[in-house]
């Protein structure tokens, strides 16, 4: 895709990428190797070599090719993330927002396991010092605090995190030197060779792939974040980051070595500290899980506003709390992980039953990606059928392992994030299907008819005028069509009088920061079509830019409004008249009759709608200066039903019958 100047290499940018970025899977040492080995298990070398080579190969195949190299360039104007990749493709076929509803739907169940799974990890390193410490208060108490910090913005975040990351990583390779200059033959682990044994012939190996997969759960979360950092800052930063993980998880398996044949005295991530450094430790790995936590939530707050651009997630307040391109808060979005956050902490208690939940809905986020990525490559990149089957063939050998691997967990908690990630799914599919059955309702007719009436309804000196810029939004991006309920606003009843009439139409794009217009006057001083064309990422302020626009027009003399448009100057915005915006809400009407499960689906929709934001506040509009109407949605109109009356007598009864023999009309 083309170069943006957001994309390039800094010092500082890779300072904030640490803290932004890396965080998912940069704590993953806290717990990976510990769940290679298990909370009981015995320690052998086999199981240490194999983990190792399986952690080394999954991060090279995984991530580095994958996400970094590959899927990084899959960028929608800079924008990362499966949404921004299905909306580079989704005019290839329909069934593609299959992908993208399970992607999203399952990455946002991972936001809601990442924060507790990391903070635990690292405030359960307290019981070295106090076997009898309450930890699950703690973590709570450490998730509420780094939740309410959203609202200032990934900026105020990346900015106080990196340098933390940055003695993170730099403490991880560190740590692992130290530990490795006493076992240095452990880096025959890279030898693919200990892999393929630990999976093929270590007993019950290949269900071990469920906890070596949490070495790259984050890669998902680097992808979705490429937005707030740039390409160039990520593939730079991820070096050093790939390097000090590797040293540490191998430092980690030289020091359990140590114990062939015996279970682990303790998380081998505190093992290889000297005792002394260990009260540093935990206090760094808390900050760095804090951070963690951040990756997933900075991926969902981007996932969350391109799905509702895309037709996939109720309209819901979208906030940008800096004037950095990428940076947004989404306050229900805020409350719903950290709902979901605390309820995972008060279930799951221990970081080690987590593990359980962790890791099974992002693999499907990432087979997701991976096929979205394939349909990338062919149709937009062009590469080869040759290339494009051997990529698929790879990676669904890898993924579609990692799946049957993860599916051993399901009873044991990974049902937890595939309920949520049901729920949420469900709630993408409502909207999307929900949208599409009210498309195919919409009743359009032919605008140029209805122009002359405008002229003439905005002269007619009889009337009252309701206002004077009476501004539409209209659906239509063609101005040949306009929804009939507009015309029936208008003229129906007391018919609205205004000096122009304006229909203006939003187009959200598939690139993220467009900013763009067109107005063309279909009457003099009577009639103008205005289309909007803005960027999936742009915030949303129509009344602002309408105001714009009316202003450019007056001045380029498109619009004359009288002595009024000599006075602006003066008095500002005054000067250009009042406005009214008319927004048109549908609800169900209860003439409809439609199939079961259209019913439950509109139902659901509008239930949700209910909660989420009003079109007003979606469009960015001063509720003063807005009216809304509302209009029933019938669907399959039901079969008239002749009612009959019936008399109480049996006299009444005889004339009824003869009246109706002979073709008599009742009169009431």
């Amino acid at each position: 895709m083309s170069h943006h100047k957001h994309d390039k290499f800094t010092a500082a940018g890779v300072l904030v990428t640490l803290g932004i970025i890396f965080g998912d899977i940069g704590t993953s040492p806290l717990y990976v190797l510990k769940a290679i080995i298990g909370e009981h298990g015995i320690v052998s070398s086999d199981l240490i070599y194999g983990g190792l080579s399986c952690v080394f190969w999954t991060l090279t195949l995984q991530t580095t090719i994958k996400y970094v190299i590959l899927t990084l360039r899959a960028d929608n104007n800079g924008e990362g993330g499966v949404l921004s990749l299905y909306a580079l493709v989704r005019k290839k076929g329909s069934w593609l927002s299959f992908l993208a509803i399970v992607g999203g739907s399952a990455l946002l169940a991972d936001g809601m396991i990442t924060p507790p799974i990391s903070v635990s990890s690292a405030i359960e390193g307290l019981r070295l010092l106090n076997p009898e410490i309450p930890t699950v208060p703690i973590v709570i108490v450490i998730i509420v605090i780094l939740f309410f910090f959203q609202r200032f913005g990934t900026v105020a975040v990346g900015k106080a995190f990196g340098p933390i990351m940055l003695v993170w990583f730099s403490m991880l390779g560190i740590l692992g030197i130290l530990s490795i200059m006493n076992s240095p033959g452990i880096f025959v682990a890279l030898n693919p060779y200990y892999a393929y044994n630990l999976l093929v012939n270590y007993p019950e190996g290949f269900w071990l792939l469920g906890a070596v997969f949490l070495c790259t759960t984050g890669a998902e979360a680097l992808y979705s974040d490429l937005g707030h950092c740039g390409r160039a800052n990520i593939r730079i930063s991820w070096i050093f980051v790939k390097t000090c993980l590797l040293l540490n998880y191998f430092g980690q398996g030289a020091w359990a070595l140590g114990f062939i044949g015996q279970k682990l005295p303790q998380n081998p991530f505190y093992g290889v500290m000297p005792a002394w450094f260990v009260i540093f430790g935990i206090v760094i790995a808390t900050l760095a899980a804090i951070i963690a936590s951040q990756a997933l939530i900075s991926g969902s707050f981007t996932l969350i506003s391109e799905a509702i651009y895309l037709g996939l997630w109720p309209k819901v307040r979208l906030l940008y709390p800096s004037n950095m391109r990428g940076q947004l808060y989404v306050p229900s979005l805020n409350t719903l992980l950290l709902v979901g956050c605390i309820a995972v902490v008060l279930y799951f208690q221990e970081s080690s039953h987590m593990e359980a939940a962790y890791g099974l809905a992002i693999t499907l986020t990432m087979m997701m990606t991976s096929v979205l990525l394939i349909v990338y490559l062919r149709s937009i990149r062009k590469w080869s059928i040759l290339a494009v089957t051997g990529l698929a063939l790879l990676y669904a050998s890898i993924e579609l392992s990692f799946l049957v691997a993860n599916l051993e967990k399901f009873p044991h908690g990974g049902w937890f994030s595939l309920v949520i990630a049901v729920g949420l799914g469900s709630v993408m599919f409502a909207w999307l299907r929900s949208k599409t059955i009210q498309s195919t309702l919409k009743e359009m007719v032919r605008f140029s008819p209805y122009i002359e009436n405008l002229i003439m309804l905005s002269g007619d000196t009889r009337l009252d005028k309701y206002t004077t810029h009476l501004v539409f939004m209209t659906s239509s991006r063609e101005k040949r069509f306009v929804e009939k309920k507009i015309i029936d606003s208008i003229f129906l009843g007391k018919p609205k009088k205004a000096d122009i009439y304006w229909f203006v139409h939003v187009h959200i794009t598939d690139e993220p920061y467009t900013m763009e217009y067109t107005a063309e006057v279909l009457a003099p001083d009577d009639v103008i079509w205005v289309n909007f064309n803005l960027g999936f990422r742009v915030e949303l302020r129509i009344d602002y830019y309408f105001k714009q626009v009316l202003s450019e027009l007056v001045k380029n003399r498109e619009i004359n409004l009288g002595n009024a448009g000599e006075y602006q100057k003066l008095i500002g915005e005054q000067a250009l008249g009042d406005f009214k915006f008319v927004l048109h809400e549908s609800f169900l009407s209860n003439a409809s009759e439609l199939p079961w499960y259209d019913h439950l689906i509109l139902s659901y929709y509008f239930s949700i709608k209910g909660v989420s934001a009003s079109v007003a506040d979606w469009f960015g509009l001063d509720s003063s200066s807005v009216v809304t109407e509302k209009y029933p949605i019938t669907i399959r109109p039901k079969r008239e039903q002749q009612i009959h009356r019936i008399y109480e007598d049996n006299n009444s009864r005889q004339v009824q019958a003869r009246s109706k023999a002979e073709g008599v009309v009742d009169q009431i």
